[in-house]
């Protein structure tokens, strides 16, 4: 299924502003009245309806995206392992990442592989082993890029022995990949530690860029505001009314009022802008609308 693999830091110097990266899949799906699967939460949609996950990601190249994320958050081993769905981490896979192409076609778009925590994206305690942390992570990885992503997109990390594997496994196997930090108020990871200090680790890996998910703008703001990112760096926060761990989700920042609390967030090492939870293609449109009138 791998074609011709596409190049983020290529398509970034042609566009020479930042690159547009899609919005909510799963949230969205939800609020598009489908339900959830209680482990694959809405992975196991690419098989009960592939042409409604195909909309969506087409639904958010038309509106501007240069990025498009697989419908994979939950394709990983330790969700598959604990869901009932009798199917192969191969083939859902594939099934998954084949959806991304097929809305894609022959544009110039970049396919992100999806890879979320192992377990909960907000669960501070670990309930599995070091080993199938390891084999979750590693095998996850992969199977993504054998079926043909373009960048490994680790999404919502928030614990250092997942980071660790990460950047670890993708560096030493020469794999594109970017990973996106979810951080508490005191600017911390869930497992404790600063987040500058994880920054600085991390980029001893050598990733395309670090990123910034699924917090508040105000939250990324506290960070900001006191850091100079002499790095490549995107964001994309959430979008969602209530608290970030309802497992319910619906818009609660509008697209311009969104566009308004980012844009002071943009400097020339900004990579990626995007939108989280509770976000639609309309928010998508709105930032590129902004980023082409400000480049």
């Amino acid at each position: 299924m791998i074609s011709q693999r596409h190049d983020i830091i290529y398509l970034y110097g042609n566009f020479r502003k930042p690159l547009i990266l899609d919005g909510a899949l799963g949230s969205f799906l939800q609020q598009s009245g489908l339900v959830a699967d209680k482990y694959l939460w809405f992975s196991k949609i690419n098989i009960t309806n592939p042409d409604f996950v195909k909309k969506v990601h087409q639904d958010y190249i038309n509106a501007g995206a240069d990025i498009i994320t697989t419908n994979t958050f939950r394709t990983n081993p330790v969700a598959l392992k604990s869901s009932s769905l009798d199917i192969d981490i191969n083939e859902i896979v594939n099934k998954s990442i084949k959806i991304a192409f097929d809305a894609r076609m022959d544009r110039n778009i970049i396919i992100a592989g999806s890879n979320a925590p192992a377990e909960d994206c907000y669960q501070i305690e670990r309930t599995i082993t070091k080993y199938n942390l390891e084999y979750n992570h590693k095998k996850h990885i992969e199977v993504l890029w054998e079926n043909g992503v373009d960048v490994i997109w680790n999404e919502t990390q928030s614990h250092l022995d997942e980071i660790e594997i990460i950047a670890k496994f993708c560096s030493d196997n020469s794999l594109p990949f970017v990973i996106n930090f979810f951080f508490d108020e005191n600017l911390r990871l869930l497992s404790g530690e600063s987040l500058n200090e994880i920054i600085e680790f991390v980029l001893s890996f050598n990733p395309i860029a670090i990123g910034f998910n699924c917090i508040k703008p105000s939250t990324f703001h506290r960070f900001f505001k006191n850091n100079e990112l002499n790095y490549k760096y995107g964001f994309y926060f959430n979008c969602g009314s209530g608290n970030i761990t309802d497992e319910t989700i619906t818009c609660g920042i509008l697209p311009p009022d969104y566009v308004n609390s980012i844009k002071h967030f943009i400097t020339n090492n900004t990579l990626f802008i995007g939108s989280c939870c509770g976000s639609s293609p309309s928010h998508t449109k709105a930032i590129k609308e902004f980023v082409n009138e400000l480049y």
